[in-house]
């Protein structure tokens, strides 16, 4: 899993978050870092509100936390969709000793980027398509 540090990068550079069931969020800035929570059917959904949309808890959860705006949760994507936002630029995920390195056609021009996880390689290699596309 990416850390919130990154996840918050790939926001800064054009990311966006249509919230999905199954996507992993955290919420910065409010003494929960370190907490990640999962949009799911029973206890944490997203609400199309006048004021906007908002991930609500659903009574569930000790600490009574009701809803946050959706700008300020942070979007963890999973390696699964790091992947797919690659789309057709994606070649191959490889690991040599304890890093992983993916690589990416860009344009006819082959890119690698190593992480301490697969995540972490491919959402480099999202930072630097991002990056490409002007995006943010």
């Amino acid at each position: 899993m990416i850390g919130v540090q990154l996840a918050q990068r790939l926001r800064e550079a054009g990311l966006s978050w249509k919230p999905a069931l199954g996507d992993r969020f955290a919420i910065p800035d409010r003494d929960l870092d370190d907490e990640v929570f999962v949009l799911s059917n029973m206890t944490i959904q997203v609400h199309n509100m006048p004021e906007g949309r908002v991930i609500g808890f659903n009574g569930t959860t000790e600490w009574a936390l009701d809803d946050v705006e959706l700008e300020e949760a942070i979007w963890l994507p999973r390696e699964d969709q790091l992947r797919e936002l690659l789309g057709g630029t994606f070649r191959r995920l490889s690991r040599d000793g304890a890093a992983f390195e993916v690589t990416i056609d860009l344009l006819g021009e082959r890119r690698r980027f190593e992480g301490d996880s697969a995540e972490q390689a491919y959402a480099g290699a999202l930072l630097h398509l991002l990056a490409a596309a002007g995006v943010g």
